[in-house]
């Protein structure tokens, strides 16, 4: 298990949310002190908590959450999460980690390598930077903050399971998120599968690109 010091809650504000499709809840956004990072990362409480709670730990993405990019499935996995979340009782982490934990700027250098025929993994390393920049110690200060050292993982990705059950957290089960494939993710959302093992259904995904699994 990993050492990582202790964090409290900051702040704690009723806030209700709507969405473009008409959606809306209340949620209770809590911000905290002392986080490893230093980042402003928030933890959006919905529904009760009780005591195997749905957690999702969710990327900043200002193009896919705020403009709703369809180069990525960042905005309709936060959309499904918060509903999902709320109807369980939970919490979605917001986490200030654009582009995998890269930065936006370097996200969009990335896109334009991608334009030219680089994957996203690969973009990332001709620019010298990390596949995957994202250390979730953070996320761990939050939801122990939180009260919560057991949690069922509203994720694709194996490795935010991973990280948190080394940061000393209980994943009972990772729970996989829908698949919101587009013509312009396609190639993004396969990188994920044959990179870094995302639980996506992979054969939906190569029959959209017009690509075999082998």
């Amino acid at each position: 298990m990993r050492d990582h010091p202790t964090a409290t809650v900051r702040t704690r504000v009723r806030v209700p949310l709507r969405f473009g499709d008409g959606y809306s809840v209340d949620a209770e956004l809590v911000t905290f002190r002392g986080l490893d990072d230093g980042e402003e990362h928030l933890a959006v409480v919905l529904g009760e908590i009780g005591a195997n709670p749905l957690v999702r730990l969710h990327s900043e993405c200002l193009t896919g959450d705020v403009f709703g990019s369809a180069r990525c499935d960042c905005g309709p996995q936060l959309r499904e999460a918060v509903e999902r979340i709320a109807d369980h009782g939970g919490v979605l982490l917001y986490l200030r980690q654009e582009g995998r934990g890269i930065g936006l700027y370097n996200k969009l250098d990335a896109y334009a390598l991608q334009d030219q025929g680089l994957d996203t993994y690969a973009a990332n390393a001709a620019l010298g930077l990390p596949e995957d920049d994202r250390d979730y110690t953070a996320a761990a200060q939050m939801l122990r903050a939180l009260g919560i050292d057991s949690l069922d993982l509203l994720s694709n990705n194996p490795d935010k399971a991973e990280q948190l059950r080394e940061l000393g957290l209980t994943v009972s089960r990772r729970v996989p998120t829908g698949v919101f494939t587009t013509d312009h993710n396609v190639r993004y959302l396969r990188a994920k599968v044959l990179q870094t093992q995302h639980t996506l259904p992979l054969p939906e995904l190569t029959e959209r690109a017009g690509l075999s699994a082998g």
